[in-house]
């Protein structure tokens, strides 16, 4: 069972960025693809951003599309989610997921990923 932690959230202005960070443990990270979701109150959780276990494909919600980027480092284990241009309706507590089986190609259904982290708040003030 991968264990996640995700990190860098905060308060930004509308128009600025922040970079999330997912750390994981367990040696099967690497061959796992990988995904952000995010929820807001009062809302179902949303597909944000998703990459396939080697880095080479990517998938984005509409909605982030040209603003956020994913991507991953699997000698640290550790996938990312840099974040710009940023908007109020981007308020969310985001999350990062690992895929339920290796080596498939870039998933954005929550029910494709199996482990989740506790989340981290960003809040993006008009």
């Amino acid at each position: 069972q991968v264990q996640l932690v995700e990190s860098g959230g905060g308060v930004v202005q509308a128009g600025g960025s922040l970079r999330l960070s997912c750390a994981a443990s367990g040696r099967t990270f690497s061959v796992h693809g990988m995904g952000w979701f995010r929820q807001a109150p009062g809302k179902e959780r949303e597909f944000v951003a998703a990459i396939d276990w080697n880095g080479q494909s990517t998938n984005y919600a509409d909605s982030v599309k040209g603003r956020f980027t994913i991507s991953r480092d699997n000698a640290k284990n550790t996938v990312y989610l840099q974040m710009n241009s940023l908007k109020p309706e981007d308020t969310a507590v985001y999350y990062c997921a690992v895929d339920r089986f290796p080596g498939r190609g870039v998933r954005t259904t929550p029910a494709d990923f199996g482990s989740w982290g506790l989340g981290t708040q960003v809040t993006v003030s008009s």
